[in-house]
C-alpha cells in the first residue's frame, strides 16, 4: 500500500485521500483517532474540546490568537467520523481487514493552491497518529521539505479533470 496522498477533483472541489493499515481492530482504532486527547496530539490545531456526538462541536485553535469550532458531521461508531472545520470536510472511515483494519482519511476543501502543503502536513499528522495508535513514542519527523518535493511532483493539477474519486 502506498502511504503517500493522492489529491482528486470532486464536483468542484479537490479530494487528499490517504490510506493506512492497522494491526488493531476498528473499534481499538476509532476510540484513539476520536478520544479527544489523542485527537489533540496528531490533528492540528485541535484543543482536546470535543463533543463526541453527531452535531458536536469540536474546538479549535491555531495558536495565533484564532480559535474556531468545527462541527461533527457523521459518527458511525467505529467506523466513520467526519466533520466540517470551516469550509473543509474531513472524513475518517475504518474497514475491516484480515487481523486489523484500513483507515481512509480524505480532506475535502475548494482551494487547490494549498494542496501541497496541506497533503505534506497531513502526512506528518498522519505518521504520528500511526506512532499513537501503535503505542509508540511521538516523533515528529523532520521531513516537511521532502514530503512538499514528493507531492509536488505527484500533483500535477492540470491532469485532476481526469481523474474522480
Amino acid at each position: 500500500m502506498n502511504e503517500y496522498g493522492t489529491l482528486h477533483e470532486s464536483n468542484g472541489r479537490y479530494v487528499l485521500r490517504f490510506e493506512r493499515s492497522f494491526h488493531q481492530n476498528p473499534e481499538d482504532v476509532f476510540l484513539m483517532i476520536t478520544k479527544p486527547s489523542s485527537f489533540a496530539q496528531w490533528y492540528p490545531f485541535a484543543t482536546g474540546e470535543m463533543e463526541l456526538r453527531l452535531g458536536g462541536k469540536i474546538a479549535f485553535d491555531d495558536g495565533e490568537g484564532t480559535t474556531y469550532e468545527g462541527t461533527i458531521t457523521e459518527l458511525e461508531k467505529p467506523y466513520v467520523f467526519g466533520f466540517r472545520e470551516v469550509d473543509d470536510l474531513v472524513n475518517i472511515s475504518l474497514k475491516a481487514e484480515d487481523k486489523g483494519c484500513r483507515m481512509i482519511f480524505t480532506h475535502t476543501f475548494n482551494d487547490d493552491s494549498w494542496a501541497i502543503n496541506t497533503a505534506a502536513g497531513w502526512h506528518r499528522c498522519l505518521d504520528v497518529l500511526v506512532q499513537i495508535i501503535n503505542g509508540k513514542p511521538i516523533q515528529w519527523q523532520d521531513n516537511p521539505t521532502e514530503l512538499r518535493k514528493i507531492y509536488s511532483e505527484a500533483f500535477k493539477l492540470e491532469d485532476l479533470n481526469h481523474k474522480m474519486i
